[in-house]
């Protein structure tokens, strides 16, 4: 498997549900999703708002993989039990409609940089104290009002919360991640 193979994809499968009969059927809905559509837990992490939100996760998650250079495998692995966890860990909040990467990016962010901090790259410490600080900032003064505008909705800060959370877990775990 090639990275820029798999980043292909995710970046063709998120285009795709963007289509609006499509993202209907992929949205996290909290709702439904106790209604018996399960897969919502998952694939609400691949639609989004409109252009400039899939874009910006998009960029995100590009960058995120030329910085770290993960295996694809790796990659997409964690890609999926990140988002998995936010996906399940959203019914702990009050959100009923969820869409968006955002979380799951936090998570892997915080995933290799703290790998990178832990395997003795100490430059690496900044970006992990980094994005915690993003996180806990958010938590305490609430999201950019400036993303909220760019993607015509509520940023779902609850979803960087729990996908920092995994990623950081996932790190610091002691089998082979």
């Amino acid at each position: 498997m090639n990275l820029y193979l798999i980043l292909a994809i995710i970046s063709c499968l998120s285009l795709t549900a963007q289509n609006e009969q499509l993202s209907q059927l992929l949205t996290w809905d909290r709702s439904l999703i106790i209604s018996g559509e399960w897969w919502r837990i998952l694939t609400g992490n691949i639609t989004h708002t409109n252009l400039s939100h899939f874009l910006m996760n998009m960029v995100a998650l590009w960058l995120i993989s030329l910085i770290f250079t993960p295996r694809p495998r790796k990659l997409l692995l964690l890609i999926i039990i990140i988002s998995l966890v936010i996906g399940l860990g959203l019914f702990a909040s009050d959100i009923q409609r969820y869409v968006g990467l955002s979380g799951t990016l936090h998570g892997l962010f915080g995933y290799f940089a703290l790998k990178e901090a832990l395997s003795g790259k100490r430059s690496s410490w900044l970006l992990v104290i980094g994005v915690i600080g993003k996180v806990v900032g958010e938590q305490v003064f609430g999201a950019s009002a400036t993303s909220a505008a760019l993607i015509a909705a509520p940023v779902a800060i609850e979803a960087h919360l729990i996908g920092l959370i995994a990623g950081l877990a996932l790190a610091l775990n002691p089998f082979r991640t």
